[in-house]
């Protein structure tokens, strides 16, 4: 909950986005925040705890566009830190405005996000003009790899973080589908047409012939040879981004439904995620921590420690198979959190991971920041009571839960009985009680509408 921090101080604060001392207009300027981090979890905690706290944070993120000219990813006190990948601004922006929060220059913010998706660089860990490589992106809808051992041609491109080719498609597809969302929602038909389209370029990095997101270079050859598990380098950062190609895998959370067909239907898709958390490495656990020092908790080739994979465990809801959602979750605490000192198993990253655990700990999960829907998990109180502002109250009751009784039997919201695992964010807002049966065996029945 430290992030975002607020430097207004008697009516004014200092700006490092155009090096000047502004009033604030009764509102407070927030700096310091991680979006790659923050977006999928903490500021949607924080949607549920204090909504008008954020958007002033938003606020501040259009204040900080119209002082530099470009919408920041990672928000410090002296302007912008160009930090990994994706504008998750527009995660954030439509996330925000989606769940009913109205005090916002929604306007400003979407010239911002839409100068950042048409006319800003995509290359990791940069910001500013279009590159070359996005403009090949914006022609062929992928954004273009070089095979592993290539010299670099492009000068822009960062010495360490490489093209991360297909995370950077990955990503920005998602932050497409949001763009898309806000400018559908506020009557911009043909932007919206354009956004939704771009929304599907994950399906460019998608080859078909080994069942992986992959890379392709500028002329649409795919990179060879592939490896899903070592391809890429330190962090598989040519080709992906702290990870490798099994975590990305999964990273659509706007297209789930078409995730799980082009993976083979829900059956193969459960194998994949089963193979996931089983996918031992290769080469001695030393050497692939070498090459992977963000891939921290490790369960197979899962990775509790890093963002990409908060949401895949939440997956196997959208799949048929809840129970096993329930199970994995359950496992992933009991494993790598305690109150011990290495109770967390990777970077905090500015209320990121510990925020993806009071979700989990509640018992769901915004696995699609945008949709207003949460995927429910399994509990880890017996009680759970959240106090809203409007000084209503959610509560989720999980009778008999235990370290055994980990498996939802039944469900009911504010009474009626729920046979679905998903549950709304107006659901939440409105007040009301989440009542679980928890049980020591899967209900293999439960959550299959």
């Amino acid at each position: 909950m430290e992030r975002m921090v607020n430097i207004s101080e008697d009516g004014r604060y200092f700006s490092g986005y155009d090096n000047k001392v502004h009033d604030d207009l009764d509102r407070p300027f927030y700096v310091d925040d991680w979006l790659w981090d923050t977006y999928r979890s903490l500021h949607p905690l924080m949607l549920i705890l204090d909504p008008e706290k954020q958007a002033d944070m938003v606020e501040s993120y259009i204040r900080m566009y119209e002082q530099s000219g470009w919408m920041p990813g990672f928000p410090q006190f002296y302007g912008d830190f160009p930090a990994m990948i994706g504008f998750h601004t527009a995660p954030l922006v439509w996330d925000t405005w989606q769940k009913g929060v109205r005090k916002i220059s929604i306007e400003k913010a979407y010239e911002g996000l839409r100068k950042n998706a048409m006319k800003g660089t995509m290359l990791p860990w940069r910001m500013g003009p279009m590159c070359e490589l996005d403009s090949l992106y914006h022609a062929n809808g992928w954004y273009p790899a070089l095979p592993e051992d290539s010299i670099e041609t492009v000068t822009m491109v960062h010495d360490f973080e490489k093209r991360q080719a297909v995370a950077v498609t990955l990503e920005h597809s998602f932050d497409d589908w949001c763009l898309a969302q806000l400018a559908k929602d506020l009557g911009k038909e043909q932007d919206y047409k354009l956004f939704l389209k771009r929304s599907k370029n994950y399906m460019n990095v998608f080859n078909p012939a080994n069942g992986f997101m992959a890379s392709r270079m500028a002329d649409g050859k795919w990179v060879e040879p592939f490896d899903p598990q070592l391809s890429g380098g330190v962090g598989s950062r040519s080709f992906y981004a702290e990870n490798n190609a099994w975590t990305w895998n999964f990273s659509v959370q706007q297209d789930i439904p078409h995730l799980i067909e082009i993976l083979g239907g829900n059956e193969a898709f459960i194998k994949r995620l089963d193979a996931l958390f089983n996918e031992p490495t290769r080469i001695s656990k030393w050497q692939f921590m070498g090459q992977f020092p963000d891939a921290t908790g490790l369960n197979g080739m899962f990775v509790t420690g890093n963002e990409p994979s908060f949401h895949i465990p939440y997956l196997y809801n959208y799949a048929g198979q809840p129970w096993r959602t329930q199970r994995r979750i359950r496992e992933i605490m009991d494993m790598w959190f305690d109150d011990k000192p290495l109770g967390i198993p990777g970077d905090e990253d500015g209320g990121g991971l510990c925020s993806w655990y009071v979700f989990s700990a509640m018992g769901f999960y915004p696995v699609t920041p945008g949709s207003g829907e949460y995927s429910i998990g399994s509990p880890f109180f017996e009680s759970v009571k959240i106090e809203l502002p409007d000084g209503k109250e959610f509560s989720v009751v999980a009778r008999n839960c235990s370290y055994k009784n980990k498996y939802i039997q039944s469900a009911t919201l504010n009474g009626e009985e729920l046979n679905r695992p998903i549950i709304n964010h107006t659901d939440i807002m409105n007040g009301g009680r989440l009542m679980l049966v928890m049980g020591d065996k899967p209900n293999k029945h439960w959550g299959i509408e």
